[in-house]
């Protein structure tokens, strides 16, 4: 599992990981270090510092085994800030590259992207999340 977590509340994304049956191994597998759209450092939110930043963790289930297809794939990439939440797509290619041709899926999803299936009140789910 990647999932993007809130600066502010590490051990809210910890908790939610165990929760889920997931054994977190690296709490800045991607970091994402924003721009503004003059390619000039992004001036967030913050309270003891301002943020410039987003992190996603990565976490397991079970051995890593043959998790990592690639491990040429880098942690950090500068990219331009979009709509607010949204992350880069480069990101989900660097997934991809790492991960290999593996079943993907992207919560609260913004965008459909090809070979993910997706959720999220912003776009047509792909997958049935009813309780019927």
């Amino acid at each position: 599992m990647i999932m993007w977590w809130v600066g502010s509340q590490p051990q809210e994304a910890l908790d939610l990981c165990k929760a889920w049956g997931f054994t977190v191994k690296n709490l800045n597998g991607f970091v994402w270090n924003k721009l503004t759209v003059k390619g000039l450092p992004f001036f967030g939110m913050g309270f003891y510092t301002r943020a410039g930043s987003e992190s996603a963790l990565i976490a397991i289930k079970g051995k890593a085994g043959s998790l990592v297809d690639d491990h040429g794939v880098r942690a950090v990439r500068s990219a331009i800030v979009g709509k607010h939440s949204k992350k880069p797509g480069e990101f989900r290619d660097d997934i991809v590259k790492m991960c290999g041709d593996v079943p993907r899926l992207e919560m609260f999803a913004r965008d459909a992207t090809e070979g993910w299936d997706l959720f999220g009140n912003e776009v047509d789910s792909s997958i049935n999340i009813s309780n019927k």
